[in-house]
Order: C-alpha cells, then sequence, then structure tokens
C-alpha cells in the first residue's frame, strides 16, 4: 500500500508541475506530444497528421521532393521531407512512413558522385541541399542496412571538411573562395550528426567554423548575413545560435545574447521578418537547446501559429515550396516528441 501511495503522491506531483507549466502529460513513449496551453493536444495531433499525409502523397516515384518548388527534385528538401518522416517514429522500412523513408535515401543515394557532392536538379548553389541531406544521410544511418549509405555519408562530409575556406565557413559553391552564415550553419549542423554517428571530423574544423560564426554576430546579439556585411535578422540570427550549440557551445554570452535576440521575435511578432519557415526551423531548435526558461514560452507561440497557419490540404506554403514549408513545419511540430538524434539535448 505504501509503494502504491508513493507512486500516486509523485504521480499528482508531475501532473501538478505541467499544469503549472501549461504543459499536458505524456503517459507512453508513443503518446502524442505534451505540449502547452492553449491548443489542445488534438488540435496538435490532427495538424502533424494531415501535414504527414500530405506530404506523404506528394513523394515523387522515385522518392524526391521539391517538384512543386522551383528548384526541381532537390535533395535538400528530400532530406528535409525524410527528417519530418523520422520524427513521427517511421523508420526506413518500419512504421508508417517507412516506405516514404527508403524513397528518401534511394533518391539522395542515387544523387551522390564520386568528389561527395550531394545533388540534383538545381540551378542554385548546391552546398545547401548538400547540407540537409548529409544531415539527413547521418540521422537514418544505424537505422537502414544499406551498405552503400556508409560510403555516401563518409564522402558527403569528406566534401564539406575540403571546402570550409580560410575564413572557417562555407557558401553556395563547394568551394573555398568565400562563405555566408546561412550555409555554414547547414554545414555545421552536417558535421555534428555526423560525428554523433562515429564518423570522424577534426576539431580544427569545428574550431574554425565556431570562429566564423562568432566573427558573424554584432553587438546586439543578432547575426550577419556576411563578414562584409552589418545587419541583424531573425532567420540568420536563430541558425547561429544554433549552429554554436551544436558545436558545444550552449552557455555564455555570445549564445545568450543570441537568445534575446531571437526572442524579439516571438510570434506572431515575427510577421514582417522574411524566411519563416527556415527562421523558425532553427528557433525552435536554439530555444529548445536553450532550455526551458526559453522554451517554455517559445513552443507554445510557435505551434499554436503554425497550426492555424496549415492549410485545408494539410499543407504549409513555404517560401521554397509546399514541401519545403510542409516538411519544416512538422520537424517543429514534431520536435517535442525528440526522436531525432540531433534534436536531443
Amino acid at each position: 500500500m505504501s509503494r502504491m501511495l508513493h507512486t500516486l503522491i509523485r504521480t499528482l506531483k508531475t501532473v501538478t508541475l505541467l499544469a503549472i507549466m501549461g504543459l499536458q502529460p505524456s503517459l507512453a513513449d508513443d503518446a502524442p506530444v505534451a505540449v502547452a496551453k492553449p491548443m489542445a493536444p488534438a488540435s496538435l495531433n490532427a495538424s502533424i497528421a494531415g501535414g504527414l499525409k500530405w506530404l506523404a502523397e506528394h513523394q515523387e516515384a522515385d522518392g524526391s521532393f521539391g517538384s512543386l518548388s522551383h528548384y526541381g527534385k532537390h535533395v535538400g528538401i528530400t532530406g528535409l521531407a525524410g527528417m519530418a518522416f523520422l520524427s513521427q517514429g517511421s523508420t526506413p522500412g518500419r512504421g508508417p512512413y517507412g516506405r516514404n523513408l527508403d524513397g528518401c535515401i534511394d533518391f539522395i543515394l542515387k544523387h551522390g558522385s564520386e568528389s561527395g557532392l550531394l545533388a540534383a536538379e538545381t540551378s542554385h548553389g548546391p552546398m545547401y541541399g548538400h547540407g540537409f541531406a548529409t544531415l539527413f544521410l547521418a540521422e537514418v544511418y544505424g537505422m537502414s542496412p544499406r551498405p552503400e549509405l556508409k560510403e555516401t555519408l563518409r564522402r558527403a562530409v569528406r566534401l564539406i571538411v575540403t571546402t570550409q575556406n580560410d575564413e572557417g565557413g562555407w557558401r553556395y559553391q563547394p568551394v573555398r573562395n568565400d562563405a555566408d552564415l546561412s550555409v555554414t550553419v547547414c554545414q555545421v549542423m552536417a558535421l555534428r550528426a555526423a560525428r554523433n554517428v562515429g564518423i570522424a571530423v577534426e576539431k580544427s574544423v569545428i574550431d574554425n567554423a565556431v570562429t566564423y560564426i562568432r566573427r558573424s554576430q554584432n553587438p546586439d546579439g543578432g547575426f550577419r548575413y556576411m563578414l562584409s556585411s552589418s545587419t541583424s535578422a531573425f532567420a540568420r540570427s536563430a541558425a547561429g545560435v544554433a549552429a554554436l550549440q551544436y558545436a558545444g557551445i550552449y552557455h555564455g554570452e555570445g549564445v545568450q545574447k543570441g537568445l534575446e535576440y531571437c526572442k524579439q521575435y516571438m510570434p506572431p511578432d515575427e510577421q514582417s521578418v522574411g524566411h519563416y519557415f527556415y527562421g523558425h526551423y532553427y528557433a525552435a531548435q536554439a530555444m529548445y537547446l536553450g532550455g526551458d526558461a526559453y522554451w517554455g514560452v517559445w513552443w507554445p507561440a510557435v505551434r499554436d501559429e503554425l497550426i492555424t497557419k496549415q492549410g485545408d490540404d494539410g499543407s504549409w506554403r513555404g517560401q521554397a515550396g509546399e514541401e519545403y514549408g510542409t516538411a519544416m513545419s512538422l520537424i517543429v511540430l514534431q520536435m517535442p516528441k525528440r526522436l531525432l538524434p540531433i534534436f536531443q539535448r
């Protein structure tokens, strides 16, 4: 009886604490996402289900995504879609979206190269897509028995390492001429995910990237696009903070000033800024890694706003098309499940 009473008291304390925080208790590993009020869990779960259904229905026969965007079939958008399916709990070949994940892997592996570059139909600089695709391959590494995945991932990481420029960053093309913060962040995330699964990345590569990112921060806490530019902006500032965190820097003046800068744009105050989905993809990660004081207020705001922005067909229209916007939104909305290794604290 005493053990039962102790369990009951502990449960009541947990429920009370969650209620104070505005959260609903999660009762099992596969239970709906624990969320804060005022949106009910049913609204969140219905939004996620609708988005996943739309995304799965718009995958091409070759496994790709991006045909609805002006980029065409794209390894980066395909990688983001794959991460949305992984965030649901499916794995390659298993779960409701296991076949969709297999398709994403098929397409990205097919568009690998001896140089390591992952790229398909794109007239835009390929390093964005390469970074997201490399991140996805690192996240499914160990989940898929395909032997070519390991070698493709190793080559992709090698390309990132060898194209880092003297400033410590990366640019649109896989050459060492110059750098910008946005592309640099994408490569840092890919490298962190690769290191998580045992792919060797020299410490000097990360250290040089950190130097570049730190030099990109302005006195107001925000981040500039290139070292030669000056203005801060929400989306790239969220990316800059997240990149520092993924490089292992979770505390310190730079991170704190960056988080405080981004807090100015908590929904709905960010409506006038550009790169909405890109910004919130990184902001959600930065706030989550920043701890409960940030995540506890940011998550309910962005969650509720994304749900209201969802189309009747289940999609979200982003700057790079519906597939991109839907994948980004689903990654953010499913982040509390903590199923992606890269997003775990």
